[in-house]
């Protein structure tokens, strides 16, 4: 991918690692830069399960996102740090159920905003913003939201493998909680993130992602630190867990051969 192909007045940092592009290297895109490359190679180095933990967690997705629509009747969903486009994203798979299945993704990235308003340029019913997942008031108030996001109806909020990104200091718990508060009775949020048990493993992986990407990370946690992530609402089965254990389909994934660290989290209903 070429600078020059990112949409007109977004500046994109070519020389620092960014997390949406380092993923979509290990899901076997080309969106991502010689910079984002090298750094998965040097994570892979002492993690080297992440990048069939990259797969699953997008087949977790995929799962969450079908089962929401088909056997709860969700019709809206709002995708927090949605990544870069890759094969069957949310708008495709919600709306091969109804396709008139609402879509807003965001990402603070500007190559996913380019990016995604490319693929999304015919579709009505999905929009691509900008921002911060962190500043809730900015995204319900933005005009593709409002236009697309009716909350007088259910909304699955997605934060999926996405809250690791965001800091101590900003309160992930908090984050999670300003939002569920915007989102009428009957709505889902699917959250998960990477976590690990062993510390040498954590401080690692914290430590070499917060330098690599210029400080844009949080923290990789610990199970039980997610588990409070989902205080207040309706779990549903088969609980929370390592993701692959989600109502797993007959589609087959690749296995982690090390188990240094892993996806924990769930889908959980506001009452």
């Amino acid at each position: 991918m070429r600078e020059d192909e990112v949409a007109a007045g977004q500046e994109v940092d070519v020389n620092t690692p960014s997390v949406a592009r380092m993923y979509d290297y290990y899901l076997g895109g080309k969106d991502n830069y010689s910079v984002d490359r090298q750094a998965v190679e040097e994570l892979d180095k002492v993690v080297p399960s992440t990048r069939p933990l990259a797969v699953n967690n997008r087949r977790f997705l995929r799962r969450a996102v079908r089962v929401l629509a088909e056997e709860y009747g969700v019709r809206q969903f709002l995708d927090h740090g949605s990544g870069l486009p890759t094969q069957d994203n949310v708008h495709q798979v919600a709306q091969r159920v109804d396709r008139e299945a609402q879509v807003v993704y965001v990402d603070n990235d500007p190559i996913v905003l380019a990016h995604g308003r490319a693929l999304l340029e015919e579709n009505a019913e999905t929009a691509v913003i900008q921002a911060d997942l962190r500043d809730t008031e900015e995204i319900f108030g933005h005009s593709e939201v409002r236009r697309l996001i009716d909350l007088s109806k259910p909304v699955a909020a997605l934060f999926v493998s996405v809250m690791h990104c965001i800091p101590d200091s900003s309160d992930p718990a908090a984050v999670l909680r300003r939002v569920v508060d915007r989102l009428p009775s009957g709505s889902f949020l699917v959250i998960n993130q990477l976590v690990s048990e062993d510390k040498a493993t954590r401080d690692f992986v914290t430590d070499f992602m917060a330098k690599s990407t210029g400080d844009r990370w949080g923290r990789v946690r610990q199970a039980e630190e997610v588990e409070r992530y989902f205080d207040g609402l309706e779990v549903l089965e088969p609980g929370l867990g390592e993701i692959n254990d989600w109502r797993p389909d007959s589609e087959i994934g690749p296995r982690q051969l090390t188990d240094e660290w892993y996806e924990f989290g769930g889908v959980a209903r506001k009452p």
